[in-house]
């Protein structure tokens, strides 16, 4: 018979490295753990000591409702339902909602860091500086979107997606109008182009303050990944421009609400020196982030978020560095023409010593889908004594790192394929 005084967790999965084994962020935490996992997710887990794994191939809130609810008939009221990923975080929420689940990250948060009108309308609220904004529910003309928002360019993206999927760019009046078009008005909000450098900051709140931070300055950006180019990061040096980046996430981390939690959230410098928040996610950085963070700071963000979201005290505590870590990563889309097998790549290890990680695709394989910021066409970590020299050793891998494709005919390209974050 079950024990139904020990806690029991049910947790959405989709990660099959490292960041998907919770029985290592458990820390020998007695409780009862039922994993609702991808196929892709169910290498990581711990399924000898799991109460229940299932595995679908859909982690919709309407596909796992009726099997939550089963869940607790068996076992009785999860404490907590969690989602690591960024398409998790909501339907979670809505889960532990819907049993009457005590822990966990509440609605109304999670909805705030999901839904970007209401992100930064609570930013902007605090007295934070914000993209001017306009939701599109009513679905006005694009004339309309232009003088309300004060000109041209502007921005319009999806209210709640991430990783840059379905953001576009209009310079003109003709090209929003075209724009909207296609979009449905509930679903996406246009807002002000802010021209400047673009950071991001990510870390850890506990108990309503900073347990964990860094800050870090993209190469490229994530629209410009989508576009076809590489995209990376460098770490800030502690200082000034640093301190000024992680107190001012830590007043927008307040004004959304965010007492215990993980975080990874976007700020633009405009080039008077102006900081513009961008956006935020509940939820650790993609790409090379949470490893980065792993091999230079120890601390394993994923654990740290899971541990939070479930009021487990933190594992990693801060202690004094043998010196200051410098470290920066970059990552190649996949190739543009699809399907596309690699038929030449060369390594820029040898000549940029700073490299002490590095993933190439194989000669002879072949990318049938957009990818996404774990499965690309060549990751890169890399460590140094300072921001600037890690920072020109990304522009020099850029230089020298040698990727050719050609277009493999006959093979079958996949669609939909989304970010892990």
């Amino acid at each position: 018979m079950t024990d139904r005084t020990t806690p029991l967790y049910v947790v959405l999965n989709r990660s099959g490295d490292e960041f998907g084994e919770y029985h290592r962020f458990l820390d020998a935490h007695p409780c009862r753990m039922v994993y609702l996992t991808t196929p892709g997710g169910l290498p990581a887990l711990d399924q000898d000591g799991a109460t229940e794994v299932h595995v679908r191939d859909s982690l919709d809130h309407d596909d796992l409702l009726p099997l939550v609810r089963e869940i607790a008939d068996r076992h009785g009221t999860p404490e907590a339902v969690f989602g690591q990923s960024e398409y998790d975080v909501l339907t979670a929420a809505r889960l532990s909602a819907a049993l009457g689940a005590p822990g966990g990250y509440g609605l109304d948060l999670v909805q705030r860091f999901k839904d970007k009108l209401a992100m930064k309308s609570a930013v902007e609220a605090a007295g934070l500086r914000i993209p001017r904004f306009r939701s599109l529910d009513d679905a006005p003309s694009a004339e309309a979107v232009v003088d309300a928002l004060g000109g041209l360019p502007l921005v319009l993206k999806p209210r709640a997606a991430a990783g840059s999927q379905g953001v576009t760019v209009v310079h003109s009046a003709d090209e929003l109008r075209d724009a909207l078009k296609d979009v449905d008005p509930e679903a996406y909000e246009c807002e002000e182009y802010v021209d400047g450098d673009i950071f991001h900051v990510d870390g850890v709140r506990r108990s309503g303050r900073l347990h964990f931070v860094t800050a870090s300055q993209y190469v490229h950006t994530c629209l410009d990944y989508a576009h076809g180019r590489p995209l990376g990061s460098v770490l800030l040096d502690p200082g000034a421009e640093r301190d000024e980046l992680t107190t001012f996430a830590d007043h927008c981390l307040r004004a959304l609400g965010l007492s215990d939690g993980a975080f990874h959230l976007e700020a633009i410098r405009r080039p008077g020196g102006e900081l513009v928040f961008l956006e935020v996610g509940l939820r650790p950085g993609g790409a090379q982030v949470p490893f980065l963070h792993v091999d230079l700071y120890g601390i394993d963000l994923f654990a740290e978020a899971f541990r939070a979201a479930l009021g487990l005290p933190p594992l990693w505590q801060p202690t004094e560095p043998a010196g200051p870590p410098a470290g920066g990563w970059l990552i190649y889309p996949a190739p543009r023409e699809l399907p596309g097998r690699v038929v030449a790549r060369t390594s820029p290890a040898s000549a940029v010593p700073e490299v002490y990680h590095e993933e190439l695709p194989a000669i002879g394989q072949i990318m049938t889908g957009p990818g996404s910021y774990d499965e690309g066409c060549g990751i890169f970590r890399f460590r140094g004594r300072n921001a600037a020299g890690v920072r020109a050793a990304v522009h020099t891998a850029m230089e020298v790192y040698g990727l050719r494709t050609e277009r493999a005919e006959g093979a079958e390209r996949a669609e939909g394929a989304q970010p892990h974050g």
